[in-house]
């Protein structure tokens, strides 16, 4: 088993200083720096962590591994077994837990027994919540943003419609298709699609695009609606970087995060949380409303008062509005 990870600055003899960052569902390892192989986009949160930056890599050593069962260095189903073949659909069920489980070994190999911080939002923040309850004693300080203690109807709902449309392509293959020449491209890009409206907000969709057609196109005949092609664009952008069968492990993962499962129930699993803790939401984010942040800020004792991000961009908000964002990380790490 592998896990990848990148990280900034210098860790300090004491080890105090480290920052572990955790990313969303189709992020990976590459949080900040320029474009370059195997990144085709700068950091996704290049403006967070860095020289100067709320995370400055002169103060912090920043520590973002890319999730177990991905596909960007970690163990995944793309990856090889011992016997050389491709895990693909054998690849093991995975929880938010096991994740978790796994960047502790990683903290052990790098001889990090705290965190100064932990910071994650949406399926990054259940990680970053695990680690708050599984590891109390080794998370000083926590940043929950647009995440909940547990999956809910609808948030499953939306990934079992995605999860149907990989497996119900033709090239899908029971997800051994990595050597086949062909993958599920079509139902990635399909279930890419889906995901994408739920990321952003009805009222930024109506401003940016309103009903106009892409460039000459007709949609009366053929041609599309702008909304149209930026839901392809998206679609095109994810297959090309993102392998299916990670897709499929880390949604299902997803699915399985309950913070109280075997715990007690949620109730007591918050309370085991000792992190001096803030919890955001997005104000426009209908794929987790921020009413699911405000019960984790009044169920985790440590936590102060939920704080809201003001977006017009949905659930993306949390990658988008860097300056709300760097200040809650600066009221954290000041």
């Amino acid at each position: 088993m592998r896990l990848a990870f990148e990280t900034w600055g210098r860790l300090a003899p004491d080890r105090s200083n480290a920052v572990l960052v955790l990313h969303a569902l189709t992020g990976d390892s590459h949080v900040a720096g320029p474009a370059g192989p195997g990144h085709p986009t700068a950091g996704w949160w290049d403006a967070l962590v860095g020289p100067g930056h709320v995370l400055d890599t002169e103060r912090w050593f920043v520590v973002a591994p890319n999730v177990l069962g991905g596909c960007q260095g970690s163990t995944g189903p793309s990856s090889l077994r011992p016997d050389g073949r491709r895990w693909g659909g054998a690849f093991p069920f995975l929880t938010q837990r096991d994740q978790v489980a796994v960047e502790a070994g990683l903290a052990d190999e790098l001889g990090i027994e705290r965190w100064a911080l932990v910071v994650g939002g949406s399926m990054g923040g259940m990680r970053a919540l695990e680690w708050a309850v599984t590891y109390p004693e080794r998370t000083a300080a926590l940043l929950l943003l647009a995440t909940t203690a547990s999956a809910s109807a609808e948030q499953i709902a939306w990934a079992n419609i995605q999860l149907h449309a990989v497996r119900s392509d033709p090239h899908w293959h029971g997800g051994d298709y990595h050597d086949t020449g062909r993958g599920p491209d079509a139902g990635l890009g399909l279930a890419r699609r889906l995901a994408h409206v739920t990321y952003r907000s009805e009222p930024e969709l109506a401003v940016r695009f309103g009903r106009a057609a892409q460039g000459a196109e007709d949609p009366w005949d053929g041609g599309r609606y702008q909304v149209e092609s930026y839901l392809d664009h998206h679609a095109a952008k994810l297959v090309r970087r993102f392998d299916a069968g990670s897709y499929v492990t880390l949604s299902e993962a997803m699915n399985s995060h309950d913070i109280g499962r075997d715990r007690g129930g949620t109730r007591a699993a918050l309370r085991r949380v000792t992190a001096r803790t803030l919890v955001a939401g997005v104000d426009s984010d209908r794929l987790y409303p921020p009413y699911q942040q405000a019960g984790l800020a009044a169920g985790i004792p440590s936590a102060d008062r939920p704080r809201v991000i003001e977006s017009p961009y949905g659930h993306d908000g949390f990658l988008i509005e860097t300056d709300q964002v760097a200040s809650l990380v600066r009221e954290l790490v000041a």
